[in-house]
């Protein structure tokens, strides 16, 4: 009697931990507490990812076409900045990676792409031909040349707080 006593009890045990475990897998596909990364509207077509993860596009975000007066081959909502947190340095100094995309539709690439960064700097080297500060609240994009449409110009940078980044002025090419 007591041998089937056990078996029940341990039956009855490994049915639960697998029923739990169904339970946690369902809740984790159908949208329950999961963290996700989340994309915040920071300024003029500037998005920021709050989370550590890679920094990629979402299917859901609709990009916003802009008012074109005809025969506009492009504008400044044209250029998306996302950007978010990464690994720190070892002296615990937060990074950042920023990703400046051409998302032009008709086709065109930009140049001269300035963007508004205040007083930006980094504790980690940055490549002057893919990024730099000119002055105060004017930073260069790829050393002024063109941004075909479509391609995306990454760098990261190292500072205790994320530089709000957005687009300042474009040139149509």
């Amino acid at each position: 009697m007591e041998h089937h006593s056990v078996h029940r009890f341990v039956a009855i045990i490994t049915a639960s931990f697998v029923f739990l475990g169904l339970i946690a897998l369902l809740v984790g596909f159908c949208g329950g507490t999961h963290n996700d990364a989340v994309l915040e509207e920071r300024s003029n077509n500037t998005l920021s990812i709050t989370q550590h993860r890679k920094l990629l596009h979402r299917a859901n975000t609709a990009m916003v076409e802009p008012n074109r007066i005809w025969g506009d081959k492009c504008s400044m909502a044209d250029i998306v900045i996302t950007q978010g947190p990464t690994t720190p340095l070892p002296n615990g100094i937060p990074t950042y990676t920023v990703d400046i995309i051409n998302m032009c539709l008709n086709g065109c690439d930009i140049s001269g792409i300035h963007l508004s960064c205040g007083w930006f700097s980094s504790a980690r080297l940055i490549n002057p031909k893919l990024f730099k500060r000119l002055h105060y609240n004017d930073c260069l994009v790829n050393d002024g040349r063109p941004l075909i449409n479509g391609d995306s110009i990454s760098f990261q940078y190292a500072n205790t707080f994320l530089y709000p980044l957005s687009v300042s002025k474009v040139i149509c090419v």
